[in-house]
């Protein structure tokens, strides 16, 4: 247990946090999302694991990594099949979470489904979380920390 780090960062996770660079994607996944295959693909080339709501992995997550502000899509979440304006709860909950750590509301866009899974096959890594609710699945773009931060 480290001062100051939200109890869900495992050390995998932290690493590769720490590793990527602006620019970088991260993934944070359902139960259902094929996360190991896309895994492989990945800078990284494993499966991480945060065994906690999507919600909750999103939180701690958001307590270390800056959001892309030079982009529009640094924070976005799997569209509904045949839905793509339908917000499901999980996603709602997630973009508490969003807003909560920028300090003001920021868009997350939609990604269909396989545009998704490109998305993912090109991160750096993926984080699978225990979530049991569809479409928990999110993909955010890591930014900067300026000099005087």
């Amino acid at each position: 247990m480290l001062k100051g780090i939200h109890p869900l960062l495992n050390a995998d996770v932290l690493r590769a946090l720490r590793a990527m660079g602006h620019g970088d994607d991260l993934i944070i996944a359902d139960t259902n999302f094929p996360a190991d295959s896309v895994a492989r693909q990945t800078v990284i080339g494993k499966l991480l694991r945060i065994d906690a709501p999507a919600a909750e992995v999103v939180e701690a997550v958001l307590s270390v990594l800056p959001l892309d502000t030079f982009v529009d899509d640094a924070a976005a979440r799997m569209e509904v099949v045949g839905e793509p304006d339908t917000i499901p709860q999980v996603q709602k909950q997630v973009q508490a979470k969003i807003d909560a750590a920028q300090g003001s509301p920021w868009t997350m866009i939609g990604i269909e489904r396989y545009a998704f899974y490109e998305r993912a096959r090109k991160a750096y890594c993926v984080i699978q979380t225990h979530e049991r609710r569809f479409y928990g699945c999110f993909a955010f773009r890591k930014g900067v920390i300026g000099p005087d931060a």
